[in-house]
């Protein structure tokens, strides 16, 4: 590259770079304004509507409700004698709905016969209040689009399966089952209409088209012809979500602050800010010029990683930022194993420029495997996850995408332009040392027993909390529910003079630290949510609060039981997703890689590293909320990436060896494993320096989320070295060489015949 060319493109970069930090910083700015003048938001509002337009120009990045509060409405179910089933199927839809204003609103039970709605980032909770409670958005229509048919006339829909008459195959349908008014209507509907299309539409979609085959009385039909059960599920439930199954009036509205607040905000950006120098540092001492692309490379991927959040308005939460730490990871992890490539080129006596040429083309397939793989479970997440999990796959889906063009995009050409202007010494690159192969295998068997000791340990301590009558983890309201205390004072307090003041108050009650306050915007009330308390302990923590000198009217304190705010539908969409996104990966890495031992052993090491937090979780006594699932889906693509990185150099070490001896496979793996170590080590000390950051820097809240990811990392790392490569060696040996040299013995005679 000429040195004028390559002068015009570094320049350029740092104009990016430069517009970047400045929109970022921009960014940044507007939502912290926005942050602290929310409790002031719904009272401009009402005085103004010129006021509210404003604010929404000016806002920043929208953050969830445990980083800026936002809408809490309460609804009074009007039936009387709902079930239980009835109140978990209203919830359940009601949070399908409230995602299209934000995947990261939570619905839940409060005291027997109340559904609580909260929905960040919303300033007038008027605006929604006649959509969530209205049912008719599914419609049924006949060909010329005359609505027939409403989601309030389906009394159920249910996924099934059946056997065609004429081949036996099982087959999949929906099943409906229509009130006792509406069978009539669809019997003369379907007869009006034999072999022609019903539409079924949802919020203004069509979402089945199915031909009438007959006349349907009964009140009851199937809609046949589903691909599958999944497809069939998936039509079930948006039928059921199309109508609320009870009647709902509006109780009250407010707007509540955050659980957090700006002080775990501001905590997170500092250790961001100390751990991307950190990171760029390293970088800058490990790989010399090579470094500084990468430094460029990463502010870049930084600043536009927040540019699209805020663009594509995507609500930031906690889970959300552990999905923007594991993008820092891929991003320096893809430049970690572009600049090894580099020196390894170089090592091998080629040219400068041609290591770097090289150094990016052998990297690429890793690079790819990795965040393909990664990406998989992203899009099912998307797909199939509710809730906090659905935001994350999203901040992560954004993050892994910055990466990859950064890494292999930007700081190719940012590496082109420092060769271009005189950088083209060896000395500027570093040369790979030889290093002495690693005998990981040797030692396979101490590491498979040291990996069951921690995993029993985990097993162990489960059994003697249960034993204990302990729950075996220790799950956050967020999962059992508690009790809400509402109490009005007479002075204002900020959320920092809440936690440090009011929260001992509180825990000396309760016996748990487990403690989140919100404030009433519009009013000196605060919102206490603690585990479930008696009559008793609600008195008590009256009188303690008296008794510590704060001040407040006894007539207006209120206390309410409140219900898991994430439901069971919610953890049974968030296993489904896992189990789908685990059995994809398995499933492209059995075809990248053209072996299922590859992808065993790639899955068996993740379920390890699972099983590694969950032991964390269970001894520590973390608490499991929302964050549990976060950190569990940090760590699945953490560890999957780590693996892939060093079964490419398998792959690319057995290349062209069609016949290979158990000693050579040893030799390979070994060799392969020394190859990628420091890289595993480098990439890992950056992603583990960044956790350890916000664990240092953040509130409570925010080590509770930082310490079991911490885990993850130093657990992904040791199984990607230790124990994914031992067992494909395992499996490879015992199956993979006998079968290798059955194959090869038809090649070689093949191959003589042709001679």
């Amino acid at each position: 590259m000429k040195k004028g060319r390559s002068i015009v493109i570094l320049l350029f970069v740092v104009l990016c770079i430069t517009g970047l930090i400045y929109y970022s910083s921009i960014i940044l700015n507007r939502t912290q304004t926005s942050l602290q003048n929310v409790h002031s938001a719904k009272e401009d509002a009402e005085e103004s509507q010129d006021g509210e337009t404003e604010e929404n120009t000016q806002k920043g990045i929208t953050l969830g409700l445990d980083l800026a509060g936002g809408a809490s409405i309460t609804y009074q179910i009007a039936d009387e004698d709902a079930t239980a089933e009835e109140i978990s199927d209203t919830i359940y839809k009601l949070q399908k709905r409230v995602e299209h204003y934000s995947t990261e609103a939570s619905v839940y039970k409060q005291g027997d016969d109340r559904i609580s709605v909260e929905i960040p980032g919303v300033t007038d909770a008027g605006v929604i209040l006649a959509d969530l409670g209205t049912p008719g958005s599914l419609e049924f229509t006949d060909p010329d689009g005359n609505v027939f048919m409403t989601g309030d006339d389906v009394v159920d829909a249910q996924a099934a399966s059946y056997k065609d008459q004429t081949y036996g195959n099982s087959e999949y349908c929906v099943e409906l089952k229509l009130s006792d008014e509406a069978a009539q209507t669809f019997a003369d509907m379907t007869g009006d209409h034999v072999g022609e299309r019903l539409s079924i539409i949802y919020d203004g979609e069509t979402i089945s088209a199915p031909t009438v085959q007959e006349r349907i009385g009964g009140g009851s039909c199937q809609i046949t012809g589903m691909e599958s059960f999944e497809a069939a599920e998936n039509l079930a439930s948006m039928i059921r979500i199309g109508s609320l199954s009870l009647t709902l009036n509006e109780l009250e509205s407010q707007i509540v602050g955050a659980q957090m607040g700006s002080e775990a905000i501001r905590t997170a950006l500092m250790a961001a800010a100390i751990g991307l120098a950190f990171i760029m540092l390293y970088l800058i001492v490990m790989y010399l010029v090579s470094g500084v692309a990468a430094s460029f490379a990463l502010m870049i991927y930084t600043t536009l990683t927040v540019a699209c959040i805020y663009l594509f308005d995507i609500t930031l939460t906690l889970p959300g930022i552990a999905g923007i730490i594991l993008g820092i990871g891929m991003a320096v992890d893809a430049n970690v194993i572009i600049f090894a490539r580099i020196k390894e080129e170089l090592a091998g006596g080629k040219s400068v420029f041609n290591a770097i040429h090289d150094g990016f083309q052998k990297a690429m397939s890793a690079i790819l495997d990795g965040n393909i793989t990664t990406l998989i479970a992203t899009f099912v997440l998307m797909w199939r996850g509710s809730g906090t999990v659905k935001g994350f796959a999203y901040t992560l889906m954004i993050s892994i995408l910055v990466s990859m063009f950064t890494a292999l995009f930007v700081s190719r050409y940012i590496m082109y332009a420092l060769y271009g202007v005189g950088f083209k010494s060896e000395k500027f690159y570093g040369r790979a040392k030889e290093r002495k192969t690693l005998n990981i295998l040797k030692s396979r068997v101490v590491f498979y027993l040291v990996s069951v000791a921690v995993i029993a340990a985990g097993f162990v301590g489960m059994g003697v909390h249960s034993s204990m009558g302990e729950r075996s983890f220790n799950f956050s309201l967020e999962f059992v529910g508690g009790t809400t205390t509402t109490i009005e004072f007479y002075d204002d307090y900020t959320l920092p003079e809440i936690e440090e003041k009011m929260y001992p108050v509180v825990e000396s009650v309760t016996g748990d630290n487990e403690v989140y306050g919100q404030q009433v915007t519009g009013s000196k009330s605060i919102i206490f949510k603690t585990r479930l308390l008696n009559q008793e302990e609600r008195d008590e923590l009256i009188n303690a609060f008296s008794d510590a000198g704060f001040w407040f009217d006894e007539e207006t304190v209120s206390s309410q039981s409140v219900g898991a705010t994430v439901s069971s539908e919610m953890t049974r969409d968030a296993i489904i997703a896992v189990v789908i996104a685990v059995i994809l990966m398995l499933l492209y890495i059995a075809f990248r890689f053209a072996d299922f031992k590859f992808a065993t052993s790639a899955v068996l090491a993740l379920i390890h590293d699972i099983l590694v937090v969950l032991t964390c979780y269970a001894l520590l006594r973390i608490s499991v909320g929302t964050t549990f699932i976060a950190v569990m889906l940090t760590i699945l693509g953490y560890s999957i990436n780590d693996t892939i990185v060093t079964f490419d150099r398998i792959r690319e070490n057995l290349h062209g060896k069609a016949k290979v001896s158990k000693d050579e496979l040893t030799e390979i793996a070994n060799k392969s494993v020394t190859q990628t170590i420091s890289r595993s080590i480098n990439t890992s000390v950056t992603t583990f320096v960044m956790v350890l950051l916000l664990y240092v820097l953040g509130v409570a809240s925010v080590k509770d989320f930082a310490l079991p990811l911490m885990v993850g990392v130093i657990s992904g790392t040791y199984s990607s070295i230790c124990l994914a490569t031992p067992l494909w060696f395992e499996m490879k040996s015992r199956i993979g060489v006998k079968a290798s040299a059955k194959g090869n013995g038809k090649s070689s005679k093949t191959a003589k015949s042709k001679k």
